[in-house]
């Protein structure tokens, strides 16, 4: 492969990038990574380019830029293209073997060979070959293993809401990092989160299971967190967390860094939340088809700003 000479913001990108995630970055090195953003334009969109190519995994730039040293990187600034593509670029370098790109678990690497999945602001539902109807949030991706003695589903990222259709033989689980849930004739939502799942049952119960056999049945209008080595009640009916099957963010009492979390996979861009202001706590309703208009309502109600540097980027602060 000839190597086509990077842009130089484009270097500078990729850059900030190693020297923000090779440790814990302090607050003058955030101060001048912000002020290098907001110099221009072109950088915020170089910024964003790099997050979007990959896919939120600074694991996987590291892995291929020691494999290859330079072409890895060239190959993730190169224009987008459609996911076959990218896949053919990468398999290209021989940097598929030894599941390289999945050890990475980036989305966009969950994306290319996951059986169903959604992309950024959409949100569609399938009806599977048993009849159960499965919703998928935006921004999330999933396996199916059915057959004549299971029917299982695999949630690699994001959010789903399922409608489980009878069939005593072949119970119904949906597996996740941290472990797996049964329905027991139900409806109900499964979430991946950074570190547990959520479970909230709309209907009937479910009975869920650790990796380690821990169990806990959950009834309607019951929700809870699977953690590596328990199971966490959670208090009250959160069912109102399935409001984004009609397009609304309903929030009681989450932190801001969780409601940007669920509205990044709505968001074009790249969006950074301060560390100052990320545990505040927040409470409203917020369009998930408009997140620009509800990240400026969040400025409204909370002592912080939110700076939109073009389409790519919005970066949240304290006031």
């Amino acid at each position: 492969m000839s190597k086509a000479r990077l842009d130089p913001i484009s270097e500078q990108a990729i850059d900030w990038m190693v020297r923000l995630r090779a440790g814990k970055p302090d607050a003058l090195l955030q101060e001048r990574f912000n002020a290098w953003l907001g110099l221009d334009p072109a950088h915020a969109q170089a910024w964003a380019r790099l997050q979007e190519r990959l896919g939120g995994s600074w694991n996987t730039l590291r892995s291929l830029d020691k494999r290859l040293p330079g072409e890895a990187r060239q190959v993730l600034l190169q224009p987008q293209g459609s996911r076959r593509e990218v896949l053919r670029a990468i398999t290209g370098l021989g940097l598929l073997g030894g599941g390289l790109w999945l050890a990475a678990r980036s989305p966009l690497g969950d994306d290319l060979l996951a059986d169903l999945h959604t992309a950024r602001g959409q949100r569609q539902t399938f009806t599977l070959l048993d009849g159960s109807r499965l919703t998928l949030n935006a921004g999330s991706a999933i396996d199916l293993q059915f057959d004549q003695n299971q029917r299982l589903i695999i949630l690699r990222h994001g959010e789903l809401v399922i409608q489980v259709a009878a069939d005593p033989q072949r119970p119904l689980r949906v597996r996740s990092a941290q472990g797996s849930v049964q329905a027991l004739g139900t409806r109900f939502l499964v979430s991946q989160e950074p570190d547990a799942t959520r479970v909230v049952v709309l209907e009937h119960s479910v009975q869920t299971t650790l990796h380690n056999g821990i169990q806990h049945t959950v009834q309607q209008g019951q929700s809870v967190l699977l953690h590596a080595n328990r199971i966490e009640p959670l208090a009250g009916n959160q069912s109102y967390r399935a409001d984004w099957l009609a397009g609304h963010l309903n929030v009681l009492d989450d932190s801001l860094e969780q409601v940007v979390s669920a509205l990044r996979p709505y968001s074009r861009g790249f969006v950074r939340v301060d560390p100052q202001v990320r545990e505040l706590r927040v409470q409203g309703v917020f369009p998930l088809n408009d997140p620009h208009r509800a990240f400026d309502a969040l400025a409204e109600t909370l002592p912080i700003r939110v700076d939109h540097y073009s389409p790519w980027l919005t970066l949240i602060r304290a006031r």
